[in-house]
């Protein structure tokens, strides 16, 4: 894995993708976009300025990101005379939230799938094996259920089945076994804690030259954590109705598999359907360049869809 970089990071983190998500969703003025996770503001800042007299209905998990883009975005709503609407919520609220404010076709939506920077290099945030911090992974922090309570009180059988569905890690229940094992003695209550226990109960036939044996496995629980699969069959589910009145485009950003397969069948299956066009056949990945300067960036994948005006 790269090491991060030397200087501070602008805003805390750096938009993936820009150039793409700039040149699917061809954002036009007056139009109303929706941003299903807002972080830090980066691909808002980009977007706000191409759609004056427009409309920009942003969500986010995160209480703290979502005040910080607020104060960074307002200035520039403002003089671009853009209604700017940040909800602290998940983005499941998007088809209520939409019917509260009696908006009705919406442009472009668009879903970058990854946490901010500033999320996975906070300690406390317990996103990261890198850094040793509590063992949360809440992106929202009022949440009821942190990792260290999955970890600590779900049955051997489902904590496997867990780690084996959202991780997609074929030794699920050799680790599950090992955690069980482990908290009968003492209760896991951080990221070290954790990822020693996935790679005592891996061995070494765990690690390979560039990859943590408890890659899977952190992925796995902030998944659970935060539903990120549920939200995002959710947006799936919801989008045609919303974009289809206003001939509009999604695009998508992805990190792994099990988020970039579900949109790819959905596009194909809306295409299929009749109800659009596919914009990107091959999902869009970051540039040598970009990937140099934004490391994070390298596992992106943007896939990006046009509807069709409805009848």
């Amino acid at each position: 894995m790269a090491n991060p970089p030397a200087e501070p990071i602008p805003h805390g983190h750096l938009p993936v993708l820009p150039d793409a998500v700039l040149d699917t969703l061809a954002p036009q003025p007056g139009q109303t976009l929706i941003d299903c996770t807002l972080g830090r503001g980066g691909h808002a800042s980009l977007l706000i300025p191409r759609i004056p007299g427009g409309q920009y209905l942003a969500f986010d998990l995160d209480a703290g990101n979502g005040d910080y883009a607020r104060t960074r975005l307002a200035p520039l709503a403002e003089q671009h005379e853009v209604t700017l609407t940040i909800v602290h919520d998940s983005f499941t609220a998007m088809p209520a939230e939409l019917d509260r404010l009696g908006i009705t076709g919406v442009h472009g939506i668009h879903a970058d799938l990854g946490f901010a920077s500033n999320q996975v290099d906070d300690p406390a945030r317990g996103l990261s094996f890198l850094r040793d911090g509590p063992l949360d992974m809440r992106l929202d922090t009022t949440a009821p259920i942190a990792a260290e309570q999955l970890v600590n009180q779900l049955p051997e059988k489902e904590l496997a089945d867990l780690i084996y569905r959202f991780g997609e890690e074929r030794k699920s229940r050799r680790i599950a076994r090992k955690i069980v094992e482990s908290r009968g003695a003492t209760p896991i209550q951080t990221t070290a804690q954790l990822a020693d226990l996935v790679r005592r109960a891996l061995g070494p036939a765990g690690s390979r030259p560039g990859f943590n044996p408890a890659t899977r496995t952190f992925q796995a629980l902030r998944i659970a954590v935060n539903g990120e699969l549920d939200a995002l069959e959710g947006l799936l589910a919801a989008a045609p109705a919303r974009l289809q009145t206003a001939s509009g485009r999604l695009a998508v950003i992805s990190f792994h598999s099990l988020e970039d397969r579900p949109v790819k069948q959905a596009m194909q299956q809306w295409e299929s359907q009749g109800l659009g066009t596919r914009l990107t056949r091959k999902p869009l990945t970051a540039t040598d360049e970009e990937a140099q300067t934004n490391p994070r960036a390298r596992s992106a994948k943007l896939r990006a869809f046009q509807f069709s005006p409805s009848a």
